[in-house]
């Protein structure tokens, strides 16, 4: 009866290493491979910088391009908006039989405010738009300088 009793207690204490040492080995294996090695840039340190670099003038130069199309984009939009202002400006004109009415110089008011808030509004985004740009190849130029020294 002792004899069963030892075998009962050395099994259940190799299921427990069993156990322990399949889990030790899959969390190292899972440690192992979540961070791959790039062994080319452990070897050649100066070509990452290189290429770090090129990274960073393309993004320079990808802002800036963005940036010009986002102001071509604005001054499209005050653009429409005025012309929008003036058509309806005109066809208030045309709907009033009177000249120089109440309502044709409301209009008239009217399309020069929402004008001049166009112009207004386009310069502050442009404004907006160029700081942003401005950030983004200050920031560049910082991570070039970092990684250069």
């Amino acid at each position: 009866m002792k004899r069963n009793y030892l075998m009962k207690q050395l099994s259940t204490v190799g299921r427990f290493l069993a156990t322990t040492v399949l889990c030790v080995s899959a969390i190292a294996l899972v440690w192992n491979f979540s961070f791959p090695l790039n062994t080319a840039a452990m070897a050649s340190p100066a070509a990452t910088a290189i290429a770090s670099a090129d990274v960073g003038d393309q993004v320079q130069d990808k802002a800036s391009k963005d940036a010009g199309r986002a102001k071509n984009f604005i001054r499209d939009t005050a653009d429409k908006v005025k012309e929008t202002a003036n058509k309806n400006a005109d066809k208030v004109d045309q709907a009033t039989d009177d000249n120089g009415s109440f309502v044709e110089r409301k209009a008239k008011r009217d399309a020069a405010t929402i004008r001049k808030r166009a112009n207004e509004d386009a310069a502050r985004t442009e404004k907006a738009v160029d700081k942003a740009k401005n950030v983004v190849e200050s920031t560049v130029d910082k991570i070039k300088d970092a990684f250069g020294k």
